[in-house]
C-alpha cells in the first residue's frame, strides 16, 4: 500500500455519550477523533477514551462518506477501543508494524481523519504513567505534535501501523520545550485482539481500581482529584493528599504507587493507604473496584 492508500483507510470518528455516564462529566458528551481499519470486514481501531459508554459512534471516511458503528471493547490497560462498522467501510485493513523494533529518529507520519498528516520522528520510547491510573511500560513519543491527536494513527516508514494517538505533552529540556504526542504501540493489540471481539474484554482479572486522580511531583505522588462515588472518594482521599505507602510498601513515584496498588489483591480488596495531609499522616482503608462496573456497556444500535 502506498502511504496515500494508507491514509484513505483512517477514518473519523464521532461518539455521542449519554449525560448521566460516569464519564460525562470528564471526557464530554461529544467525543471526536480517528480511527484506523484493521479488518476489511470494517472493523476500526481508535483510542478508547472515545467511545467509553458511547450510544452512538459514526464513522467518516476520508471522502466524506459517514456510516453508523457500534463500539465493540475498551481496554482499560492498553488505552485500546474498538469499533465495527455496521456498513460497508469498503477500506483495505493497514498492516500492523514492529512497535518494539521502531528506533528513536524514525521517521513516521501521524494522520487522522479528515486529511491531516504530520510527519515527524521518533523522540522517545520510555515507561509513560498517567493520572488515571494507567501504565505503559514503553510508550512512543513523537514529534512535532498532530493537533487531532486521538485515535490519529502512527505509519511508519515502511506503510505499517506502529500505534494509535492518546496524549499531547509537552518535554523539556533546559528551557526549550517541545510539543510532542504520546503513542500507545500496536505491539500490545494483538495478545488482546481475539479476546476483545469474543468478549468485550481481555479474559482475565481486572486490575483494582481507586479513582483517584495522581501527579508525580519530585517523585511525590499528590492527588489532583478523586472520582465522585470512586472508592477513593467514598474512603476520604481528598485532593491534596500525598500518597506515602501502599500497605507496608512505600510509594516511589506514580508508576511505582500504580504496581503496588495492582499487587495489593483483586479488585474488591481493601487497601491500606498511607496519605500525607497538611503535615500530618494518616491511614486510609479503600475498598478498590473494577473500573468497568461503573461504566455503561456498549450496546448495539
Amino acid at each position: 500500500m502506498t502511504i496515500d492508500s494508507i491514509l484513505q483507510s483512517i477514518v473519523g470518528v464521532r461518539s455521542s455519550i449519554p449525560d448521566d455516564a460516569f464519564t460525562a462529566s470528564a471526557l464530554g458528551t461529544r467525543r471526536e477523533g480517528s480511527g484506523v481499519v484493521i479488518r476489511d470486514s470494517g472493523l476500526v481501531l481508535t483510542i478508547g477514551y472515545l467511545i467509553t459508554e458511547a450510544e452512538e459512534v459514526w464513522l467518516t471516511t476520508q471522502a466524506g462518506r459517514v456510516v453508523p458503528a457500534h463500539a465493540l471493547a475498551y481496554d482499560q490497560e492498553t488505552g485500546f477501543g474498538l469499533v465495527q462498522a455496521l456498513d460497508r467501510l469498503d477500506l483495505p485493513a493497514v498492516e500492523f508494524g514492529d512497535a518494539a523494533g521502531a528506533r528513536i529518529g524514525e521517521p513516521v507520519v501521524l494522520a487522522d481523519g479528515i486529511g491531516q498528516a504530520v510527519r515527524g520522528h521518533i523522540v522517545a520510547k520510555q515507561e509513560f504513567a498517567g493520572y488515571w491510573e494507567y501504565l505503559l511500560d514503553e510508550a512512543i513519543f513523537i514529534a512535532p505534535a498532530h493537533p487531532s491527536w486521538g485515535g490519529a494513527a502512527l505509519i511508519g516508514a515502511d506503510g505499517k501501523l506502529l500505534g494509535v494517538g492518546s496524549l499531547h505533552l509537552q518535554m523539556g529540556r533546559g528551557e526549550e520545550v517541545a510539543d510532542i504526542n504520546m503513542i500507545v504501540p500496536i505491539d500490545l493489540l494483538p495478545p488482546i485482539l481475539n479476546d476483545l471481539l469474543a468478549r468485550g474484554r481481555v479474559d482475565k482479572p481486572p486490575r483494582p481500581w481507586l479513582g483517584a486522580f495522581s501527579a508525580e511531583n519530585n517523585g511525590r505522588v499528590v492527588v489532583m482529584s478523586v472520582a465522585e462515588g470512586g472508592p477513593a472518594a467514598q474512603a476520604g482521599l481528598r485532593p491534596g493528599d500525598i500518597i506515602s505507602d501502599v500497605q507496608d510498601g512505600e510509594v516511589e513515584g506514580l508508576a511505582d504507587f500504580y504496581r503496588k496498588l495492582w499487587a495489593s489483591g483483586p479488585a474488591g480488596s481493601e487497601v491500606p493507604i498511607r496519605v500525607v495531609r497538611d503535615g500530618r499522616e494518616t491511614w486510609l482503608r479503600v475498598k478498590s473496584a473494577d473500573r468497568s462496573s461503573f461504566l455503561r456497556k456498549p450496546h448495539l444500535q
